[in-house]
């Protein structure tokens, strides 16, 4: 979609209703976006403190001109100190640089804390074999952090993370286990619970290390009997629970894990009230994050899509008190989606708020805007900027795409519900 055609205007001839285009930088200027429509006279003021002499003015976008007899705003005097709006402009700056560097370490304190938990898992696997209890010591060590932190103050907030951060297996194990941790959150589940769930789900393919390589991963193309190969995976994860004397709720969690709620699941094909909550849970986010982070990343789907298709295809294999909260908590688009709003720009949904799931937080593509410098918007702020629809990034423009650099693999992780600026001033 084309840009609306844009004429240069003096700064001292703004108007209210008036729709702009800063050309400035993000760090420069102390509003939200670089293009934007005219609400008030202070905005007027500040625009005119930035010493520019002309910005570029879109007339479509704008509200219709002001009767011929309405007075002219007072003319700016050559060299005049706006000293209160100089300061205030001065102020809003600050501010944006002290929330970018917060924006910034809050994503590295993230995925620092993914990348140990990967970490942790690829060494609980090494030590199963010689040390089934130091395994599990481990695992309780990650799971305990996790669920302590998101039982503390504030909402969870679900957060999308860059690429690279471990091999397949450990991802995987790690994304199941912080977005099962958060369902049984959202769902109430008891802090006991909490901790059952995680084991689980941080070891629901323990197995896997046992089956030849050409089957841990299960594909399309597989024979029956590859098939039957595959499956068994679940049969060794529950023999090595009973080596590290798992709880009883998280060695059924394992057991159960690939069973649905139709019956169509494996390896006992149960149904219904047959299968345990914890299992019903780790169902559930086991297949949506294997629809995002398939073993051919050609064959991925974004995570608004995998939601998607498991609403409409796949319902009856899950409980539907379970896929309810899920849908709930992860929103329309969940992180990592990549998204057109409502004025044609496109963005990536970065963070969800489980309170909040239908106004995520996003990185807008703004051409003016230096990639390393661009702020995640909060729609829940934003209340004029909504999301038109969800788009594939093979669909975006290359511009848009080396600037939001959607993930191939999708990596999630949580971090508390807080204001930015005050991370920033404890740091």
């Amino acid at each position: 979609m084309k840009d609306s055609p844009t004429t240069s205007i003096a700064v001292a001839d703004l108007r209210i209703g008036m729709f702009v285009h800063l050309d400035l930088g993000w760090m420069d200027h102390p509003f939200p976006l670089s293009s934007f429509k005219i609400s008030s006279q202070q905005q007027i003021d500040t625009i005119r403190s930035l010493g520019l002499k002309t910005v570029r003015y879109a007339a479509d976008k704008s509200d219709a001109p002001a009767a011929a007899d309405t007075p002219a705003p007072t003319p700016v005097v050559a060299n005049a100190p706006l000293t209160q709006a100089a300061q205030e402009a001065e102020q809003a700056r600050q501010a944006r640089r002290a929330q970018l560097q917060a924006q910034k370490q809050s994503l590295l304190l993230c995925e620092k804390q993914f990348a140990e938990a990967a970490r942790g898992y690829r060494q609980l696997i090494d030590e199963l074999d010689h040390n089934a209890q130091a395994a599990r010591a481990r695992c309780e060590t990650v799971v305990g952090g996790f669920v302590q932190q998101m039982l503390g103050d504030g909402d969870a907030v679900i957060r999308l993370l860059s690429e690279g951060l471990g091999d397949r297996a450990a991802l995987h194990s790690v994304n199941v286990t912080v977005l099962s941790l958060l369902l049984g959150k959202a769902m109430g589940l008891s802090a006991d619970a909490l901790n059952d769930l995680g084991t689980a789900a941080m070891l629901h393919d323990m197995g896997k290390p046992r089956l030849p390589d050409r089957v841990r991963f299960r594909e399309d193309h597989f024979t029956p009997a590859e098939h039957k190969l595959y499956q068994s995976h679940v049969g060794h994860g529950v023999t090595l629970a009973k080596q590290m004397a798992l709880s009883a709720n998280a060695a059924l969690g394992i057991s159960q894990h690939h069973e649905m709620e139709d019956g169509t699941g494996f390896p006992l094909g149960l149904k219904g009230d047959k299968i345990g909550p914890l299992a019903k849970i780790l169902a559930l986010v086991n297949r949506y994050d294997n629809l995002c982070n398939p073993g051919n990343p050609s064959g991925a789907l974004t995570p608004h899509e995998a939601l998607s298709l498991i609403f409409a295809q796949m319902k009856t294999r899950f409980d539907t008190t379970t896929l309810g909260a899920f849908i709930r908590m992860m929103g329309v688009y969940p992180p990592g989606s990549v998204v057109q709003l409502v004025d044609a720009r496109y963005a990536m949904v970065v963070s969800v708020n489980s309170s909040r799931p239908l106004r995520p937080r996003i990185i807008v593509h703004e051409p003016s805007v230096p990639k390393d410098e661009a702020l995640i918007l909060d729609l829940e702020q934003a209340k004029d900027l909504g999301i038109k629809r969800s788009v594939r990034p093979l669909q975006l423009p290359k511009a848009t795409i080396d600037y939001l650099s959607p993930r191939q693999r999708i990596c999630y992780f949580f971090e508390r519900s807080v204001d930015p600026l005050v991370v920033a001033s404890n740091a």
